[in-house]
């Protein structure tokens, strides 16, 4: 019987720690383009013997476990796998207190921390085999408008452990974990998405420096995300003064949802925190319009100075990037759009028990985050930004209200260029790379910020 590749089925779970598969629930991970859970590598150090015409002996190394992922954007697995490659952060955890906060958490900006998934690979013939601490060290979203197909992640992942069972009980084994009584789940029911299911719009003009005013309590700070402002005490625990109001734009103590209705500008956002600290004076519109989008602010980390206003910039707009209004406006004529984060990630060779394995641990490392994008030449906008070394205050994917968007802050364009071809278009080829926005602690984990939520 020949194995086909359409025969087989993945799903992964969330670890609460690394290389701990909790073998209760799975999530399927959407169609397959690229696995390999068993690219598993042993290393083998040859040992020689004088008086012997070969190698006598031989000593085994650690085992090293990579996992090379490609998939639709289908389902929840593409955005969990690119969500944990920035970080999950939950809305409502209390920093230093360590508190886990909510069930779900949102890649609202770049985190040191490591995030797992075990993988539980399964094909049409029976066989399981299971991948734990998988953490994805490079990942790139890919949107080709000149081919039809669909939108891929494709990333490139460690892993501790793999291992192979006829029935998905791994009680035995390395991990312990029975996955036969697991339900395996269907498939996404959902076509994946296509590149003209995401928008991708920019800045066109310089960024307002005081679209939102704040003299929130003094050595207080306030995070800037996609979806949420927080507002933190120079103890990093959210503001109870800015109290939670149930299930509305205030979710939490501290927390400002700028997707709900009631703070989705700025006029509303300077209400919505004037009144939680007792009156005007807190917040007010600065140079701008405030029917401006407060989704639109720029993402990072501002700190409070007491009585002196704070101004938090962004780009006047009343529209998010569905349509060419305002200061945003949708990049013309599109071939190919790729979202890169490079987290270089470090592996912690170890013991598990006597196993020896290279990915025992994983230290997450610095994030490098580019947009690469080719579009046939229309004008010298973006070649004189790159020639002058000007920032592109905000970049967005929007997938739409039932996916998500993603948004990238102070872009620098770091290579361009229009090679001539005799008898073809001229095509730009570009590379942004973001730095965030503010002026405190690491605000340049802001470079990038996603709205949507992972389990």
């Amino acid at each position: 019987m020949v194995r086909l590749t359409q025969n087989i089925e993945a799903a992964y779970e969330v670890e609460g720690t690394y290389g701990n598969p909790p073998g209760s629930t799975l999530s399927h991970l959407g169609l397959l383009d690229t696995f390999d859970p068993r690219q598993v590598e042993k290393s083998i150090t040859p040992v020689p013997s004088i008086g012997q015409s070969t190698d006598a002996h031989h000593a085994a190394g650690p085992i090293g476990v990579t996992l090379p992922l490609k998939v639709a954007c289908q389902g929840t697995g593409w955005q969990n796998i690119l969500g944990r490659s920035i970080g999950r952060t939950y809305a409502d955890a209390l920093v230093t207190a360590g508190v886990v906060g909510s069930n779900a958490g949102t890649p609202m900006k770049l985190s040191s921390l490591v995030d797992s998934l075990s993988i539980l690979a399964k094909d049409s013939g029976g066989d399981f085999t299971l991948v734990g601490g998988v953490v994805p060290n490079e990942v790139t979203l890919t949107a080709d408008y000149t081919t039809g197909g669909y939108m891929t992640l494709d990333a490139t992942c460690t892993a501790q452990y793999s291992e192979d069972t006829s029935d998905g009980d791994f009680s035995g084994e390395f991990y312990g974990d029975d996955y036969s009584a697991v339900a395996f789940p269907s498939a996404p029911t959902s076509d994946p998405l296509l590149p003209t299911d995401m928008t991708l719009s920019y800045s066109t003009a310089v960024q307002d420096a005081d679209m939102l005013r704040l003299k929130v309590t003094a050595d207080n700070y306030v995070e800037v995300g996609e979806r949420y402002i927080r507002i933190f005490t120079k103890a990093d625990i959210l503001d109870a003064v800015f109290a939670q109001s149930g299930v509305d734009s205030s979710p939490y103590n501290g927390v400002l949802d700028l997707t709900h209705a009631d703070a989705d500008t700025i006029t509303d956002v300077v209400a919505r925190i004037n009144a939680k600290y007792g009156g005007v004076g807190t917040s007010a519109v600065g140079s701008g319009a405030g029917a401006d989008k407060s989704v639109n602010l720029l993402k990072g980390i501002y700190k409070m100075a007491g009585a002196t206003f704070v101004d938090i910039p962004g780009i006047q707009s009343t529209s998010i990037g569905e349509t060419a209004e305002g200061d945003m406006a949708l990049f013309p004529n599109l071939k190919t759009v790729a979202l890169k984060v490079a987290n270089n990630n470090t592996p912690i060779s170890g013991k598990t028990g006597t196993t020896w394995l290279l990915n025992n641990s994983i230290s997450k490392g610095k994030a490098d985050v580019t947009l690469d994008v080719t579009m046939t030449a229309v004008d010298e906008t973006f070649y004189d930004k790159y020639k002058l070394g000007t920032t592109i205050p905000l970049i967005r994917l929007d997938f739409g209200a039932s996916v998500g968007s993603i948004a990238l802050t102070n872009g620098t364009i770091t290579s361009f260029s229009r090679p001539l071809t005799p008898g073809s278009e001229l095509v730009d080829t570009m590379s942004i790379k973001f730095r965030g926005s503010g002026d405190y602690k690491n605000y340049s984990s802001y470079a990038i910020s996603a709205d949507w939520t992972i389990a």
